[in-house]
C-alpha cells in the first residue's frame, strides 16, 4: 500500500522506503504515475455524437434548458458549500463510507479520507494508492474494506494488472487498518470468485461478515467459472482482521436465475449479484441481482437464504442497487441501463427505462412478498453526450416520510420523494453541465448520501459538499450517525 500525504505532495518527493508486510509500504509525494488502470477498468472511451445530436445539446445549452459545460445548475433548495478537487489519487472517482468526523472515498486507484468536520471546507487527510478497481468502500470500527474487481499480479496495492486467464491473478476484498487515519495500515486480503465488483458488511458481535457480490464467469477464468449463482462470504474478526477468511459460497439461484432475453440484449441475465443491501434491524437485505431483485432473510448472517424474487422484464435491464424505506415496508431498486456509460436521461429512452422501481414489501420468511407500485426517473432530460442512469443513493432520515438522495452521473444528485409510492416526484438536485457537447463522455457523480445533517458526493469533478434547506427534510438534521455504510442501513429511530 502506499499514502500520499498532500501536506507533503505540494513540497517535494519522498524518496520510497521498503516497509513490512502488513505496513505502509511507501510515502509518495508526486502524482501516482505508478497506478495505472487496468484494461476494462476505466469507464467506456468518449464516442462522438452525430452532428444533429451535437446541435440539439449547444441549442438546450443556449436556450438555458440545460447547464453549459463547467457551469452548475440546482433547485432553490440546495446549496452547494464546497468542492474538494481530485489529489495525488486521480482515477474514477466510486464509493462513500462514513465514520465520525470522516467521509471515505473509493477510486479506481485507491481511496481517499477526508475531515468534514468543517463541510464548507474538507482537508483531505491521507490519500492511499492500490489500484484495483472499483475499490468499492465499507468501514466498520478500525476496518476498511475495499472490493477489487479487476485480475491483480497479487493481492497487495503494488500488484499490477493480470489477465483473468491465469490463475496466479488475485480478485478479492482488501482489509485495512485505520486506527490512524493518516496512515491506514494494510492487513489482510481474502481472494473471492469471480473478485468482487461490490460488496455489504453484515456484523455479528465478534465478527463482520462481508457478502461479496461479483458475476461474469467464464470457462476461460480458472477463478470464474459458470455457472456462477451466488455471493461469497468473507468472515472478518474485528480484534484479528488478519484471519480474515472465506467461509461458504452461497447459491442464491438453484435455478440458474433470469436467462435473457436474446431479442433484447440490454437485458443482463444472471450470473450472480450487482449489489446487496443489509437491513440488521429487520434481519433481512434486498439483492440487485443483474436480471433479478430477491430478497433475503439474514437472521444467520452466515447462511443468507432467499425468501422473494421478483422480475421486471419489460423495462429493467440491469438490477443494481436497493435502498429500504426507514420502516422496512418499501424496497427502491434501480436500474443501470446502460451500465452507466450511455445517454439514458433523454427523451427517447423514456421515463420507465433506467429508472428506480418502488415495490412494497410485505410478510415474513416464506411469506415475503414484493409488490411493483411505481418507477421514478429525473425528468430533467440530459443531452446525449451525458452518460446518465440510476445509481447510488441512500434514504434521507425524514420522519414520517420516505426521502431519498441519489446520483444519477452526469444528471447530478437528486432528491425525491416517495411516501406516496405511486406518485414519487423530485424535490431538489444539483448538476453540472454536460462534460462534452460534441462526445458522449464519462462524468458525473457516482455516489450521493446523506450523513448528519450534509449531501456528499463523489463526482468525477471532486468531493462535493451539499445542503439541503427544505421544511421537509430539515428534522433529518437532527439524526446523528457515528458511522454509515450505505449498503448497510441504519434504523433511525425519532
Amino acid at each position: 500500500m502506499t499514502s500520499l500525504h498532500t501536506s507533503r505532495v505540494r513540497r517535494r518527493r519522498l524518496g520510497v522506503a521498503a516497509a513490512a508486510v502488513g505496513m505502509l509500504a511507501a510515502l509518495l509525494t508526486a502524482h501516482p504515475a505508478v497506478a495505472t488502470p487496468d484494461p476494462g477498468d476505466t469507464p467506456p472511451v468518449a464516442e462522438d455524437v452525430s452532428r444533429a445530436e451535437q446541435a440539439e445539446v449547444e441549442k438546450s445549452i443556449k436556450s438555458g434548458e440545460i447547464p453549459g459545460s463547467g457551469e452548475i445548475d440546482m433547485s432553490k433548495n440546495m446549496r452547494h458549500l464546497s468542492n474538494t478537487p481530485k489529489g495525488a489519487i486521480l482515477g474514477t472517482n466510486s464509493d462513500l463510507a462514513f465514520q465520525g468526523k470522516y467521509a471515505f472515498a473509493g477510486n479506481y486507484d485507491g481511496f481517499v479520507i477526508y475531515d468534514i468536520s468543517r463541510p464548507k471546507s474538507p482537508k483531505i487527510v491521507s490519500q492511499v494508492l492500490c489500484p484495483g478497481s472499483q475499490n468499492d468502500i465499507s468501514v466498520a470500527g478500525d476496518l476498511l474494506i475495499l472490493s477489487v474487481d479487476s485480475s491483480r499480479s497479487d493481492d497487495t496495492c503494488h500488484s499490477t494488472s493480470g489477465p483473468p486467464d491465469e490463475k496466479d491473478s488475485w480478485e478479492g476484498v482488501r482489509v485495512f487498518d485505520i486506527s490512524d487515519k493518516t496512515k491506514p495500515r494494510y492487513v489482510s486480503a481474502v481472494e473471492t470468485a469471480c473478485g468482487s465488483h461490490t460488496h455489504t458488511l453484515v456484523p455479528d458481535r465478534k465478527n463482520v461478515y462481508v457478502y461479496v457480490s461479483s458475476y461474469f464467469p467464464d470457462e476461460s477464468f480458472p477463478d470464474c467459472q459458470p455457472p456462477h449463482d451466488g455471493i461469497s462470504i468473507v468472515k472478518v474478526p474485528k480484534k484479528s482482521p488478519q484471519k480474515a477468511e472465506l467461509v461458504r459460497f452461497e447459491g442464491l439461484f438453484p435455478d440458474g436465475g433470469f436467462p435473457g432475453n436474446p431479442d433484447r440484449p440490454e437485458k443482463i441475465e444472471t450470473t450472480g449479484c450487482h449489489d446487496i443491501t443489509s437491513y440488521p434491524k429487520f434481519k433481512i437485505a434486498a439483492g440487485a441481482c443483474m436480471g433479478d431483485g430477491i430478497v433475503m432473510d439474514i437472521s444467520r448472517p452466515d447462511r443468507p437464504k432467499v425468501v422473494e424474487r421478483v422480475r421486471d422484464e419489460e423495462n429493467f435491464a440491469f438490477w443494481h442497487s436497493a435502498t429500504f424505506s426507514n420502516d422496512g415496508r418499501k424496497v427502491v431498486f434501480t436500474d443501470e441501463l446502460g451500465g452507466g456509460g450511455g445517454a439514458m436521461c433523454n427523451e427517447e429512452t423514456g421515463s420507465d427505462k433506467g429508472a428506480n422501481g418502488i415495490y412494497h414489501l410485505k410478510g415474513k420468511g416464506k411469506k415475503t412478498e414484493l409488490s411493483f407500485q411505481n418507477y421514478f426517473k429525473i425528468s430533467r432530460h440530459q443531452a446525449d453526450t451525458e452518460n446518465c442512469v440510476s445509481h447510488n443513493g441512500s434514504l434521507i432520515p425524514v420522519k414520517g416520510r420516505d426521502i431519498m438522495v441519489q446520483s444519477w452521473y452526469q444528471g447530478g444528485v437528486s432528491v425525491w420523494d416517495f411516501t406516496d409510492s405511486k406518485k414519487p416526484e423530485e424535490i431538489g438536485y444539483f448538476e453540472r453541465g454536460p462534460e462534452s457537447t460534441s462526445e458522449l463522455t464519462f462524468g458525473g457523480t457516482w455516489s450521493a448520501y446523506w450523513y448528519n445533517g450534509h449531501i456528499y458526493s463523489n463526482d468525477q469533478n471532486g468531493f462535493d459538499v451539499l445542503e439541503l434547506k427544505d421544511r421537509r427534510t430539515d428534522g433529518a438534521k437532527k439524526v446523528r450517525l457515528d458511522e454509515f455504510n450505505a449498503q448497510t442501513q441504519p434504523h433511525i429511530r425519532h
